[in-house]
């Protein structure tokens, strides 16, 4: 695979197929943002998006391109809980049957929600276990197709449908020039939208935001290679954490994103109050990377405007009440 495998033709026909589909997610402001951020601020709410991140998106593109043949045998796909949530219903609204393999350490709430949504959820211990030779074993096992979370053309191309809404809300918003600050974590997300933007808003520029720690993306834009995390548990933004960017989001990022940027946890939390607060929304901590880059690191931002994307908010009632703890401190 390189980065050929997807295009904008694509992302358009994945566009399509999600026509009625998915949600069509607002771009939100508040002039108390727009002043912490020293600039105009839009937030694309993907937190609003089915299921509750937009990895429903990449899931449905993908369930939906399959021949008819061998969807119906079913799918397979390994997550934290987004992605797994995204691939159960589209493979529920497809009448067909979903394994999703996640860890054990996952949220609570992602694993049952995963479960409520029709699929039988494999767990594995994400330090001492290869998610992906599970996922193999049992795809050839069952005649599964496996839906990957971020290196699989059709993916990335429903990802890329964000980016296609972010580029005609910010020409409405009559926003030529700006950051595009996205939650990243293997880049399905982050090289869709890229790609659309290169075809729609030219003086758009994508921009990976990690947690601290975990900012393999930010450390491989710098090199110019692949870099690797040295953990793989340990954030709560369990969303973003992946062990390297992926074989085809990275040359994609590589060629048409601007540098990453590298949040700490109290940022995270700090955004997510504020979401609250401000924008009425509620999103999660790896939802909320590319909101607190936005906020608290005006200075890596280029432009008058900056587009945050909020990619998800499937967060666990305790961890948010941590979150919301700091609009009393």
């Amino acid at each position: 695979m390189d980065e050929t495998s997807v295009n904008i033709e694509m992302i358009r026909a994945a566009a399509s197929r999600l026509s009625g589909h998915s949600r069509h997610t607002p771009l939100l402001s508040s002039p108390f943002l727009d002043e912490i951020a020293g600039r105009r601020l839009l937030v694309k709410s993907e937190c609003l998006q089915h299921t509750g991140s937009f990895k429903f998106r990449g899931g449905w593109s993908a369930v939906s391109a399959l021949d008819p043949g061998i969807r119906a045998r079913g799918v397979i796909a390994f997550s934290s809980g987004n992605h797994a949530q995204g691939v159960a219903h589209a493979a529920a609204l497809h009448g067909v049957p979903s394994v999703i393999i996640m860890p054990a350490d996952a949220p609570r709430l992602k694993i049952d929600n995963t479960r409520a949504l029709g699929a039988e959820v494999v767990l594995y211990d994400r330090t001492g276990e290869d998610r992906d030779a599970i996922g193999a074993r049992l795809a050839e096992e069952r005649g599964l197709t496996l839906i990957k979370p971020f290196d699989e053309p059709q993916v990335i191309a429903g990802q890329g449908t964000c980016g296609l809404e972010i580029a005609a809300q910010a020409a409405e918003a009559g926003i030529e020039r700006a950051d595009v600050l996205v939650c990243c974590g293997g880049g399905g997300l982050t090289s869709g939208i890229a790609l659309a933007l290169e075809a729609e808003a030219p003086g758009l520029r994508a921009r990976p935001c990690e947690p601290h720690g975990f900012d393999d993306t930010t450390r491989s834009l710098a090199s110019g290679q692949r870099e690797t995390n040295a953990i793989m548990a340990g954030s709560i933004c369990d969303a973003i954490v992946t062990p390297s960017p992926g074989e085809l989001t990275f040359p994609i990022m590589r060629r048409l994103c601007g540098p990453g940027i590298v949040v700490t946890e109290d940022e995270v939390l700090h955004a997510m109050a504020l979401a609250f607060l401000r924008l009425k929304i509620v999103v999660e901590p790896g939802g909320a990377a590319a909101l607190a880059a936005a906020l608290f690191h005006p200075d890596a931002i280029e432009g008058d405007s900056v587009i945050a994307v909020a990619t998800g908010g499937n967060v666990d009632p305790d961890l948010f009440g941590t979150a919301l703890a700091r609009l009393g401190g």
